[in-house]
């Protein structure tokens, strides 16, 4: 089992396989499935923005709520897209916005 795993880009992947952890390059179709399988195998999900933006919102929700292994998204080197804004939406279902 490895301790953490990463599933995104070249370029970002690149940056973790430095730090040591082992990295997954997806194109974009296979995300689900590359993340599912990080899952069964490392203690730590690392997933690039851009992976997350190619899952379904349904997809999304259920990974970003496991609890073992935790599941992180990252933001990518690039900058492109956006990390998922988790704490207005943890507000939102609390009733804590307006």
């Amino acid at each position: 089992m490895s301790v953490a795993e990463f599933i995104g880009d070249e370029v970002t992947a690149a940056g973790f396989r430095l730090c040591g952890i082992d990295v997954q390059v997806t194109n974009g179709t296979d995300a689900a499935s590359l993340i599912r399988e990080a899952c069964e195998r490392a203690s730590l999900v690392l997933v690039a923005s851009t992976a997350v933006q190619d899952l379904s919102s349904s997809e999304r929700d259920e990974l970003l709520a496991r609890i073992a292994p935790p599941v992180l998204v990252v933001p990518d080197v690039r900058g492109t897209s956006d990390v998922p804004d988790i704490v207005s939406r943890i507000r939102k279902q609390l009733g804590m916005l307006e």
